[in-house]
């Protein structure tokens, strides 16, 4: 995980080593984690360069780990700091494109899932099983206090505030997600790298998965009227 804060792996040792052995000189460092001198010099000159630890002066040069949250934060908010001038610099966003886009692995259909979400202007439609929901609680959320409309279809009870729910009795294995009803999201998740969803923003597929939600809706409401019968 430390490697996504833009650490290597040497840097990464050594900077838990700091954390969980305190101040250490270059050549300690070497010592406890069996990196050669020369690596352990040059990965701890970097990581003081990259905000991960700081340099003690004396008469040898030790080094002492930056808290870890102090580090995390850092990152996050230079990484912030860098979007909004992406922002800022980079053209215009095209319009979406107009076929059908083909969205592989899970956490890429998650990240898919999380910005529909996060950019509905109106309303969503959600059909997930209550796993997936879960994925997706600070994203609707956000939504709700947007006053957008969020209807969905689950396999779990679920409750939350500014929600309509609908329950199935069966485990849901198909996803299917549609915005303002300009974009849909449909498709599998099964063992990661496998899952496959298709994105797209035709209006045919758009109605099409309207239509699907809107009968599926239809059914869990007479099946639970017949089942009170």
């Amino acid at each position: 995980m430390l490697t996504q804060f833009n650490l290597t792996r040497h840097e990464a040792t050594i900077y838990l080593r700091l954390l969980s052995d305190g101040d250490l000189n270059g050549y300690e460092v070497s010592k406890i984690t069996g990196i050669s001198r020369s690596n352990a010099y040059a990965s701890l000159a970097s990581l003081v360069e990259k905000g991960g630890a700081f340099v003690i002066e004396g008469p040898t040069t030790r080094y002492t780990p930056v808290p870890i949250e102090e580090f995390c934060g850092n990152k996050i908010r230079k990484l912030q700091e860098t979007k909004q001038t992406l922002i800022k610099s980079i053209p215009n966003k095209r319009e979406e494109a107009e076929g059908y886009i083909t969205i592989t692995g899970e956490s890429h259909i998650l990240n898919k899932m999380k910005n529909m979400i996060a950019e509905a202007k109106s309303r969503v439609y959600l059909s997930v099983s209550g796993e997936i929901l879960q994925e997706l609680l600070p994203e609707m959320e956000d939504a709700i206090s947007r006053e957008i409309k969020i209807v969905i279809i689950t396999d779990v009870p679920f409750t939350m505030e500014g929600t309509i729910v609908h329950m199935m009795e069966k485990s849901k294995q198909q996803i299917r997600i549609i915005a303002d009803s300009a974009n849909v999201l449909t498709g599998d998740i099964d063992d990661g790298e496998y899952s496959t969803c298709l994105y797209s923003g035709k209006k045919n597929l758009v109605d099409l998965l309207k239509d699907s939600l809107r009968n599926e809706i239809t059914l869990i409401e007479m099946t639970r009227g017949s089942a009170n019968i």
